[in-house]
């Protein structure tokens, strides 16, 4: 049965912590009555790039790719929901409720958020498809049993993202952000005009 969670305790940063993989899921309202619009699950990966801020605020750094769905549904209404999925032996599913916020380079906030992941704590490296962190205020904390999902294993990363990036100058990963990433399929602000905060 699932459980409603005030915080996230120990037992459930330890859990988030053994995954290799987690799932961002938001959703545009286009209409005075919510409604329209495309919903958007993305997978994410890399170890490290997710990290618990505090009981109640988590964040995870977004990687240049080919859309910015999760952006621009941010930008718009803020309602984000993390999933957390056990492909181990342990049956669970964790999912993460709430209110999120874009956080740019060169914001106020960019150098003490980046300071909690590991692939931008170097000051003397080069990353550059860092496009933001997005951070979450969670609202609402719960588990499920999973029992229907499979038992896999991890092979390894990919390390696909990072060698295309290293591939491209910053110029030119600036240019295809502005290309691929300025808007949403729905046609809503994304890093087009994207405020830094």
């Amino acid at each position: 049965m699932g459980t409603l969670y005030a915080e996230l305790d120990e037992r459930l940063r330890k859990f988030i912590a053994r995954q290799p993989v987690f799932f961002v899921a938001t959703a545009p309202c286009l209409t005075d009555d919510g409604d329209g619009g495309h919903v958007n699950v993305s997978p994410k990966g890399y170890a490290d790039t997710f990290a618990v801020l505090g009981p109640r605020t988590v964040a995870y750094l977004d990687l240049t790719g080919s859309g910015a769905e999760t952006i621009a549904h941010l930008r718009q209404n803020g309602q984000i929901t993390i999933m957390f999925c056990s492909f181990s032996h342990e049956t669970k599913v964790l999912r993460l409720y709430g209110r999120g916020d874009v956080v740019l380079p060169g914001s106020a906030r960019w150098d003490d958020l980046a300071g909690q992941f590991p692939r931008t704590a170097d000051p003397a490296a080069e990353l550059t498809n860092q496009r933001a962190i997005i951070v979450i205020d969670l609202e609402r904390i719960a588990d499920s049993c999973g029992y229907s999902v499979p038992e896999m294993s991890l092979a390894s990363e990919r390390d696909v993202l990072d060698r295309w990036a290293e591939k491209k100058t910053a110029a030119e990963l600036v240019a295809y952000r502005a290309d691929k990433n300025a808007v949403s399929i729905d046609g809503l602000p994304a890093l087009e005009m994207a405020r830094s905060t």
